[in-house]
């Protein structure tokens, strides 16, 4: 990614304070307030101010709500709608029904002219059917949106093409969040190799690391979708050790995570601490919700699951209740060094449906839109907030959150759904050392990072019978886990999982591979 150099602040500030008071700023009027406007800062034809003149432009935007539903009217929206010139309607739909949701609108064909989408087979299905405008031949008019990694544009593609702008999240996010003050008192070092790991997990729960006398803590807990997701806990552990991410591609053959030696070798590590009761003997059934409990209240020794910036918030939130309470981080590290699973580097994508968008001039608009998201105030409003409400400039450079809840209940569903990243377009936060580890840590272990190599390509059989073959795959782990089949009855899931299409999925993705030039 290419960061665009960050203005001082204090020009920057002033520049935020004419935005709010004139409302003109795209329109270089700078009406009633002090100073001068500036314009938006993007070029081409649809963007700067060709993009904010005359009347507001009328935008309807479908999000995955994320806390509570923003308040129509609120101060976060008017300043997105006054600096791009826009009239927002915005639909927070509930994450627990977001996916159902989405296909009830695709199947409808009741579209906004943005809609939020996860990278699933139904929104791969629409997009091939040419319900969403391909966006790749747009994008280099666009500087902010030309400006990121390709890899995070690559990691959406369907059939080689572009369909949709990523939610941008950093792909080397992966990391081992712990309590250091444990290590130091047990003087243990971070594991390295499947011994390591046990001897580490052993120590945490027989060693009353606590000190509350009782033996009720773990070096770390599983919970019932340990493997799901863009951050599964088996994978991880298997890529650290030399593993795969998910598939491995060789000369063009691939073959999924369970197939081998790394990925069983982590399966048989659990076994054994679910045997030896080390690790909860209720994971099957236990919610991650459950997990996050159990930490706060000071019963795990390490989260494998969450990212390198989670390690801040972890920090604050046992900052008053377990002051002792010492949280590290450190990537993912076998016997030859750190290696990360990379994460897709989205937290899905926003679509521009044809229905909603109905010739090339509007397209073109939308996304100067979503261009000017990136711009320096509108990245500022979204990973900072409102200056004065939300942060402080402090030296004169740096931002210091003022009001931490507050930015997560006015700005945070913003800065979720629409476009930013940390690094780019964005004055430097003014944080805790531990915080400014995670941000950086989450930047700079890309490096490390091991691709998913099936991750953009086609199985009709994966499409329409994923769920059914996951699932296979995800009950026999467990139960190999919980000593309810042995390696023989792993096996006998496996060739399971084969005949239900596991068979036809790798012969597709190899095809798929081959035609998109692989």
């Amino acid at each position: 990614m290419t960061s665009k150099p960050i203005q001082p602040l204090a020009s920057s500030s002033k520049r935020w304070v004419n935005l709010i008071c004139s409302g003109v700023l795209t329109l270089g009027l700078a009406a009633g307030c002090a100073g001068t406007g500036e314009k938006a800062g993007s070029s081409g034809e649809n963007s700067g101010e060709n993009a904010g003149a005359g009347k507001p432009y009328k935008l309807s935007i479908a999000l995955r709500q994320v806390g509570d539903i923003p308040a129509k009217g609120n101060e976060v929206e008017q300043a997105i709608e006054k600096y791009t010139n826009t009239e927002l309607a915005i639909q927070w739909i509930p994450q627990a029904a977001f996916d159902d949701k989405i296909n009830v609108m695709i199947a409808s064909n009741e579209l906004p002219q943005i809609l939020k989408v996860n990278y699933v087979p139904n929104v791969m299905n629409a997009a091939r059917n040419g319900l969403f405008w391909e966006l790749g031949p747009y994008l280099k008019d666009y500087p902010n949106l030309a400006a990121q990694d390709q890899r995070y544009y690559d990691n959406i593609k369907i059939d080689g093409k572009l369909f949709g702008i990523p939610n941008y999240r950093d792909i080397g996010r992966a990391a081992v969040v712990y309590r250091k003050d444990w290590f130091d008192k047990a003087g243990l070092t971070l594991p390295a190799t499947m011994d390591d790991w046990y001897n580490v997990m052993k120590a945490f729960s027989e060693s009353d690391p606590d000190g509350n006398g009782k033996q009720d803590s773990y070096g770390t807990m599983l919970f019932k979708n340990y493997n799901a997701g863009t951050q599964p806990v088996i994978t991880r552990l298997a890529v650290s050790i030399g593993g795969v991410n998910r598939w491995g591609e060789d000369n063009g053959k691939f073959t999924p995570e369970f197939k081998t030696q790394p990925y069983m070798d982590v399966l048989k590590l659990f076994r054994r601490l679910y045997a030896d009761k080390l690790i909860n003997q209720d994971f099957a059934v236990y919610d991650v919700t459950e997990l996050d409990k159990a930490m706060y209240d000071g019963r795990v020794g390490m989260r494998l699951n969450v990212s390198a910036q989670n390690v801040q918030s972890y920090s604050v939130a046992m900052k008053d209740t377990i002051p002792a309470a010492e949280w590290d981080i450190a990537p993912f590290a076998g016997p030859d060094g750190p290696r990360i699973a990379g994460e897709p580097g989205n937290f899905g994508f926003l679509a521009i449906p044809k229905s909603a968008v109905k010739d090339e001039a509007e397209l073109k608009r939308v996304l100067a839109f979503l261009d000017k998201l990136m711009d320096e105030p509108m990245s500022t409003l979204q990973m900072r907030g409102i200056e004065g409400k939300h942060y402080e400039v402090v030296d004169g450079t740096k931002t210091k959150f003022t009001d931490f809840a507050l930015f997560q209940r006015e700005v945070k569903p913003y800065r979720d759904g629409l476009l930013n990243i940390e690094g780019y377009n964005v004055p430097e936060i003014d944080d805790t050392p531990i915080a400014l580890k995670g941000t950086k840590m989450a930047r700079d272990n890309v490096q490390y990072a091991v691709p998913n190599p099936a991750l953009t390509l086609n199985s009709p059989t994966y499409n329409e019978r994923g769920v059914e073959l996951d699932l296979i795959i995800r009950d026999a782990e467990t139960k190999y886990i919980m000593g309810q089949i042995d390696d023989a009855g792993f096996q006998a899931e496996v060739d399971k999982w084969a005949k239900a299409g596991g068979d036809a999925v790798v012969k597709e993705y190899e095809s798929s591979f081959v035609e998109l030039g692989g």
